[in-house]
């Protein structure tokens, strides 16, 4: 049984299905669930389509929607983190909560992996909480560690972290991700939700630094592109750097806030981090209005998921942009190719046509070879080749 009919929970549930395994995919949105069971996917996730077809036709998906639907001998896998509240602190009765739920149903004899990010030490704790409850369930971690998106080449490409509380349960889990992983890599639990968070915060914090080189490059009236192509060129110590732009997400800057909890706040450099990229859209509007009236501007913003070629826009700074420019602009209009959950989207044409200034906010691959009549663009990604790119 896997509980979440997500981004985490969906590529999972195929991988699962693929090998051969039957499995119970249990959500409390039931209009998620109606969507899987025709056969199409609530968002976008490549090279999914054709292996929900299939698993559909092989009889392999159970949707349920009650935590009393999860009875039954096989693993429970959970795929609620640690969300991080007002104050951007771990809120670890989350999981709590869920597990508390799913108890009443779960025999002893079975194994309860998590599966998304959780505060370090959470495994453990579960673990000594089901005890004092006397209880006896095997407990794991392993954590889901693929690009959003691409979960399902991923899962068949990348090693997968597997821990647990005791050698009962590191075996059964070994054995369930050994079905659909070319690899596995076994070590303690709180290694293990370190590794998660330590991916997570190095990559924010390469981007960060990415994005604090674009800006000093930008004081200094210099093209970062161009100062990037010299770093790159012929040096494999530099090849890992990434490009700018806004670096967001459900994952990175969360998973920074726990790492950075977890470390009593004495985690300079992922605070430091924070501060770049969340400071990036500010410091792009700061800019703005130096150069351009732009109170007497309608400004279009191409691009409102937090990366390309996705529709997710959860934490996206493209809608901090927004806001921060809706205080100071005549209007804000905004375009994406693949959102449809937000009602003020627009199609690209109509967007450019209202606009004094456009500002490309996720390189789309649509807005490659688009026609932007010729209307100042903002790029920060180095992105456009053809577009009257003023910025």
């Amino acid at each position: 049984m896997v509980g979440g009919a997500g981004h985490v929970g969906i590529p999972l549930v195929l991988a699962f299905a693929e090998a051969g395994m039957t499995v119970n995919v249990n959500d409390l949105n039931e209009a998620t669930l109606a969507t899987l069971r025709a056969g199409k996917l609530p968002f976008i996730e490549h090279g999914a389509a054709p292996l929900l077809a299939k698993a559909l036709a092989e009889n392999r998906l159970i949707f349920t929607s009650t935590p009393a639907a999860i009875r039954g001998r096989g693993p429970v896998i959970v795929t609620i983190g640690t969300p991080v509240d007002e104050f951007l602190n771990p809120v670890q009765a989350a999981v709590q909560r869920c597990i508390d739920d799913l108890l009443p149903h779960m025999s002893d004899d079975r194994l309860l992996v998590l599966r998304s990010t959780v505060y370090p030490g959470t495994t453990e704790w579960l673990g000594g909480y089901l005890k004092r409850l006397g209880r006896k369930n095997k407990i794991a971690f392993c954590p889901e560690r693929v690009v959003q998106g691409y979960g399902i080449k991923e899962l068949r490409e990348m090693p997968q972290i597997v821990s647990a509380t005791s050698p009962e349960a590191e075996e059964e889990a070994v054995a369930l991700f050994n079905r659909i992983a070319p690899e596995v890599v076994v070590v303690k639990p709180v290694e293990a939700e370190l590794a998660k968070l330590f991916n997570n915060a190095y990559r924010y914090i390469e981007f960060a630094a990415t994005n604090q080189f674009y800006m000093i490059a930008k004081s200094a009236g210099a093209d970062y592109q161009s100062v990037m192509k010299a770093m790159k060129h012929n040096y494999p110590r530099a090849r890992t750097l990434p490009g700018p732009g806004f670096a967001a997400g459900p994952c990175l800057f969360k998973d920074t806030m726990q790492l950075a909890a977890f470390a009593r706040n004495q985690f300079g450099i992922g605070h430091a981090a924070m501060q770049v990229n969340e400071g990036l859209a500010l410091q792009l509007v700061d800019d703005l209005r130096r150069s351009y009236d732009i109170g007497n501007m309608t400004i279009g913003l191409l691009g409102m998921a937090f990366k390309a070629e996705i529709d997710d826009t959860r934490a996206s700074l493209s809608y901090k942009l927004k806001r921060t420019l809706q205080s100071c602009a005549r209007d804000v209009v905004t375009a994406d190719p693949f959102v449809t959950t937000d009602a003020t989207i627009q199609p690209l044409d109509k967007v450019v046509a209202q606009s004094d200034l456009l500002i490309l906010c996720t390189p789309h691959s649509a807005y490659k070879d688009a026609d932007f009549s010729g209307k100042p663009v903002v790029d920060i990604w180095g992105f456009l080749k053809n577009a009257n790119v003023v910025y």
